[in-house]
């Protein structure tokens, strides 16, 4: 397996672990792994082409969907309810 593919996995790993926190303990690790999902994905697509890298875009908008969205809302003005 390649490094890239290694590092996409404990990218995986990581979020599954963070998902499993309280919400108010998630907030700085998963805006880490948010910044780093890009140059991870970027790794993979150098090593193995758009195929692959567009397969793990997929799945993390599918993990970070809920963020994704809040992040959206907030982008358009509007004032999306946290959590507690």
């Amino acid at each position: 397996m390649s490094l890239s593919l290694i590092i996409g996995a404990l990218w995986v790993l990581a979020s599954a672990v963070v998902a499993m926190l309280p919400m108010r303990l998630q907030y700085a690790p998963g805006l880490t792994l948010l910044v780093l999902v890009l140059p991870i994905l970027g790794f993979i697509g150098y090593q193995h082409g758009f195929w692959p890298a567009a397969l793990g875009f997929a799945a993390f908008v599918s993990m970070f969907r809920n963020p994704l969205i809040y992040l959206y809302r907030r982008a358009r003005g509007q004032r999306p309810q946290i959590p507690r």
